[in-house]
């Protein structure tokens, strides 16, 4: 299997802080791939630069065989210009604990949008898709409610639906049911499963230990912006190597 996304000594500071210290890892094309570990230890960093919202200091970064954000000619790095950037990222889809949702437009508009603006689609084949889409979400009875009169949940699931409007190589979830109340994690998870089931590459924050034991195929632990484990995730949920897993996972599972 080739590698939709490899990280090679990836460090990520803010300031005086160092938030990623050296990640190795490896995202296969069709994988499902969960990262686990407690907040502040640099999971959602690594996930912002792989689209490049977040610029590395020092490492490499590829997503399907490309360096991301940069041009190396020899062995030197070049910055690639906001425009190149922008064109490498509508291959990602990325999902956002808050759902970030136009709230001017109805559910339909919104997944309608990035299409139309960033890839010139049709209005009326947009919008075709889009319905297809929010069919695809269980919101099909939803396409023309705004987002101040769709739960948490559908608002979640309306933003997946954005998100796979752009037919992205990769889609990376961001804690996608952390805001929700617990009754709608399952529908979004659903979803979620459902993408997995049909060999989207995916990579998930998560604390949903269940989603990662059932649909995971690769888990990562970390904390203090380092990887601490790694495997399969029934063999690090069920049976941790390291003291930092094992004290991590008492307290969650």
């Amino acid at each position: 299997m080739t590698a939709m996304v490899k990280a090679e000594g990836v460090h990520k500071s803010f300031g005086p802080v160092e938030v990623l210290k050296g990640i190795d890892l490896e995202v296969r094309s069709g994988e499902v791939f969960c990262l686990i570990g407690p907040s502040g230890s640099g999971k959602s960093t690594f996930l912002r630069c792989i689209n490049h919202l977040e610029k590395i200091n020092a490492g490499r970064l590829y997503v399907d065989g490309e360096l991301v954000g940069y041009r190396q000619k020899g062995d030197k790095l070049y910055e690639l210009k906001d425009s190149e950037v922008a064109l490498k990222r509508r291959d990602i889809g990325m999902v956002f604990q808050r759902f970030n949702l136009f709230p001017h437009m109805t559910a339909v508009e919104n997944v309608m949008e990035a299409p139309v603006q960033v890839k010139g689609v049709s209005k009326s084949q947009a919008r075709q898709r889009a319905l297809e889409l929010l069919d695809r979400v269980g919101l099909a009875d939803k396409a023309g409610s705004y987002p101040s009169q769709l739960s948490g949940g559908q608002q979640q699931r309306v933003a997946i639906a954005r998100a796979l409007a752009m037919d992205p190589k990769l889609m990376l979830f961001d804690e996608p049911t952390s805001a929700l109340d617990p009754e709608l994690v399952g529908d979004v998870l659903d979803v979620m499963r459902d993408l997995a089931e049909s060999g989207m590459t995916m990579i998930v924050v998560t604390h949903e230990m269940g989603f990662a034991r059932e649909v995971g195929d690769s888990l990562v632990f970390m904390d203090g912006g380092v990887v601490v484990e790694s495997g399969h995730p029934r063999e690090v949920l069920t049976n941790p190597q390291h003291e930092r897993t094992k004290s991590f996972l008492s307290k969650v599972l």
